[in-house]
């Protein structure tokens, strides 16, 4: 277990596994995505309640889910590069953190338009919204952390606190529904309980969760490979490499 550890903190040995990672999960997220948009937008049944304004839900619970994964998925990779010093895991953080913000805003602007034939508002300082609200504050923060230092390795160190600080954050999106009194439903459905949606509604959300996970994961490989070759360019595995034409 260590030793993989070991070799996977290795920038040319994540480079190298990572280029045959990449392609599949990029076939994952393709064909997960194709299929659970299309399930879910053109063949599910509309909800008895709402209508057909629900199939937002197709894309506002994956990016919701995606966000918040991300952000702890930064605040493990700041652990790990603040106690074991392992620069992969920092360059993983630093590609995360703006597709954590896109995620976070695409979460928030479909819930708003959701919220108009639902609440009849685009926006209430609800405990879920105001508290995902935050979670884009801290992604521009950390975003912001890595360009406002001249040492990369005092800009690393600065946004691996804020994003493990600000990890806190998490569990209060999570149980806001179940703490405060919110406009915002319950999760929709969770690993523990048995989806409160008919199958026909519910198969096509758990493709797009699965496919925006995929696209996640295969976004942050390519983009970590890239970033390895710009920290690493004056290492001679990447100019044989370049050499190379690889």
């Amino acid at each position: 277990m260590w030793a993989f550890i070991h070799k996977l903190g290795s920038p040319k040995w994540f480079y190298r596994i990572s280029a045959k990672l990449q392609p599949w999960f990029w076939v994952a997220a393709a064909g997960l995505i194709v299929t659970g948009s299309l399930w879910g937008l053109a063949f599910a049944p509309a909800d008895y309640q709402q209508g057909n304004s629900f199939r937002i839900l197709y894309v506002h619970v994956p990016a919701a889910f995606l966000a918040q994964s991300i952000f702890v998925s930064m605040a493990i990779a700041g652990l790990v590069y603040m106690v074991w010093k392992i620069k992969v895991a920092d360059m993983a953080a630093a590609v995360m953190a703006p597709l954590g913000a896109a995620m976070t805003f695409i979460s928030l602007f479909s819930g708003a338009v959701w919220g108009v034939p639902t609440w009849g508002t685009w926006w209430m300082w609800d405990a879920r919204l105001t508290s995902m609200l935050i979670l884009l504050f801290l992604y521009l923060g950390v975003i912001a952390l890595r360009g406002a230092f001249t040492s990369r390795d005092s800009a690393s160190r600065a946004a691996s606190v804020l994003a493990m600080v600000g990890v806190i954050n998490i569990p209060i999106i999570k149980y806001s529904v179940d703490w405060w009194y919110t406009l915002h439903q319950p999760a929709t459905f969770t690993i523990t309980s048995r989806p409160a949606m008919p199958t026909e509604m519910w198969l096509p959300l758990l493709l797009m969760v699965l496919g925006f996970y995929s696209f996640f994961i295969a976004l942050t490989l390519m983009r970590t490979r890239s970033e390895i070759l710009r920290r690493e360019s004056n290492k001679r595995w990447v100019r044989e490499l370049v050499e190379e034409g690889q």
